[in-house]
């Protein structure tokens, strides 16, 4: 946060310095598109292979092979989730959340993608439909589903309150993804990773810059559709801030359940390959 009174006066040319306009790192036509009417037409005819029911206050995991999709559908409530992916069979590669905001922006929507961590970065899931997609940006420059926060976690709990709470989305998704690998929990949470916050609303405070969260806008019926571009393990947290209109990391906030889908094509999007691993890491034998 900047200082509300700084210390150093401002140089005659501060307001010059201002000025300065900025410049987008990645313009949106660095990627190359989504064809998401190939995407839609493979829904065409599809059935829904897999469904779970992530309770309030926990995680579960799932996976979902290359080429099927997966909904995260709200059920009860406004509720938020934290998700992580990994690749299924190498989970060392797993959700990029600071590239995918670099390309994307900090919130997701329809025809994003989560791409990988290095030395993979390649598509793991493209974002093929969201009902709050109307939602945009809001008075306060608030948006909905973040890559921005990190996830609640007990330690930075325990750093501001004192106390331990363990079912914070961290915790759940460490528990989710050590049942899933058999992995001891301690070598379970070093895989655990910074988050795509779903249907949760968030932003910048433009006065200091602070991260806020509002209660999200998702009703029963909404959901966020992804597409699989490699196989993948995932596991969602049902945040235990409830709608995260108020409290965080606590029994207090009314929480819901979260339904996720997974539905099988008839056939692959037309022109459809699971991308390859980044292409400096093939060349370079990585």
């Amino acid at each position: 946060m900047k200082p509300q009174n700084p210390q150093t006066p401002p140089p005659a040319d501060a307001a010059e310095r201002r000025r300065v306009a900025p410049v987008i790192v990645y313009p949106p036509d660095t990627l190359e598109p989504p064809d998401l009417a190939a995407y839609r037409a493979a829904r065409q005819g599809w059935s829904k292979v897999s469904e779970i029911l992530v309770p309030p206050r926990d995680a579960s995991s799932f996976e979902v092979p290359a080429g099927h999709f997966f909904r995260i559908v709200s059920v009860e409530g406004p509720q938020v989730g934290d998700l992580n992916l990994w690749h299924a069979k190498n989970t060392a590669e797993r959700f990029f959340s600071g590239k995918t905001r670099a390309l994307h922006g900090t919130h997701l929507s329809t025809g994003d993608r989560l791409w990988s961590c290095l030395p993979y970065l390649r598509p793991m899931a493209t974002i093929t439909e969201d009902t709050l997609d109307w939602y945009g940006f809001d008075e306060y420059g608030g948006a909905v589903h973040d890559v921005i926060g990190t996830r609640c976690d007990p330690y930075t709990n325990n750093l501001l309150t004192g106390a331990d709470y363990h079912y914070c989305c961290h915790s759940n998704l460490t528990r989710a993804f050590a049942a899933a690998t058999e992995l001891p929990p301690q070598e379970a949470e070093m895989q655990v990773h910074d988050v795509l916050n779903v249907f949760m609303c968030t932003g910048f405070t433009r006065d200091t810059g602070q991260y806020f969260m509002k209660a999200t806008p998702v009703r029963p019926g909404d959901y966020v559709e992804f597409f699989a571009e490699i196989d993948l393990l995932a596991a969602l947290s049902a945040c235990p801030g409830g709608d995260c209109s108020s409290s965080h990391s606590s029994d207090e906030a009314a929480c819901h359940p979260l339904r996720v889908e997974v539905f099988a094509p008839k056939e692959a999007p037309p022109g459809w390959q699971s991308p390859e691993v980044n292409g400096y890491s093939r060349s370079h034998g990585l």
